[in-house]
């Protein structure tokens, strides 16, 4: 994979929470430069503050939308249920690069910025959590 070294794209970095989540979340950093091809690292913060053990589940979306098919993971934490104990706090990586074919796509002449940003939900049965279409698209 060729690294498109003209085009530097800034990725920001969100994270929330749902609404009964009682975790602190958060991105490590707020911003990263990459430039397509290349295979970059960012981490997240997860805490539990409570003294029970609270299991979260993560969605996670791109921003433009646009810019999702071309947003690969190599790793990452999302849909998959995480416990933390109490008063445990975890770094969670997330592993990533963006397709070179971006710079070849029309609709991304104008993207310098892509936002990835994560949700965590407390997990509990019967819950279902979907994956953004572009997530089933590159596995």
């Amino acid at each position: 994979m060729q690294k498109v070294k003209d085009r530097v794209i800034k990725i920001k970095f969100n994270a929330d929470i749902g609404a009964s989540m009682r975790w602190n979340f958060k991105p490590q950093q707020t911003e990263i430069r990459v430039v397509p091809g290349e295979t970059a690292l960012a981490f997240y913060s997860a805490k539990n503050p409570t003294d029970h053990p609270v299991v979260g589940i993560s969605t996670y979306n791109v921003i433009p939308f646009e810019a999702g098919a071309y947003f690969n993971k190599i790793q990452c934490f999302c849909f998959e249920e995480q416990q933390l104990n109490p008063h445990e706090e975890v770094d969670l990586p997330v592993f990533f690069y963006i397709d070179p074919d971006f710079i070849e796509d029309p609709k991304m002449e104008l993207v310098d910025s892509i936002t990835l940003s994560y949700t965590f939900f407390e997990s509990k049965d019967g819950v279902n959590i979907q994956m953004p279409v572009y997530a089933k698209q590159h596995g």
